[in-house]
């Protein structure tokens, strides 16, 4: 049985994949380890992985799921209370959220055009490659 890695994390809980994977690359951009979980019974999944340390959860009110995203938030206050939880009415929510943790957050909000999150999304992995690239050297 191997040793579980101690990886401090923030689980993100969107259904909307575009949002979940810009948000989850912006908080990898600023060092972060991101967990994805497309509705809340995946997000209790990772809370239960012995391998991740979740920290945070940031979760959108309207995750699906067996649960709602504030029956999500309720379980975890009660059945995990050292886990801080934020609850995210939209993207916009989010954005605000993550900017907490950085030191600027993401500048995306709904309706956006799709080309416009593919962009960021290719911009945040280039400044991520040019660090590693950078720390590499």
């Amino acid at each position: 049985m191997s040793t579980p890695v101690d990886l401090s994390s923030i689980l993100i809980v969107d259904s909307d994949i575009i949002s979940r994977h810009a948000i989850a690359e912006y908080l990898r951009h600023c060092g972060y380890a991101a967990v994805e979980a497309a509705n809340t019974d995946e997000a209790l999944l990772a809370v239960a992985e012995p391998s991740l340390s979740i920290d945070i959860i940031l979760c959108d009110v309207s995750a699906v799921g067996t649960r709602s995203g504030f029956e999500l938030a309720s379980w975890v206050r009660g059945n995990r209370p050292e886990l801080e939880v934020k609850l995210t009415g939209n993207v916009d929510s989010a954005a605000i959220a993550v900017a907490e943790l950085c030191e600027s957050g993401p500048h995306l909000a709904r309706p956006y055009e799709p080309q416009f999150v593919v962009d960021y999304v290719k911009r945040l992995r280039a400044t991520r490659d040019r660090h590693n690239a950078e720390t590499a050297n």
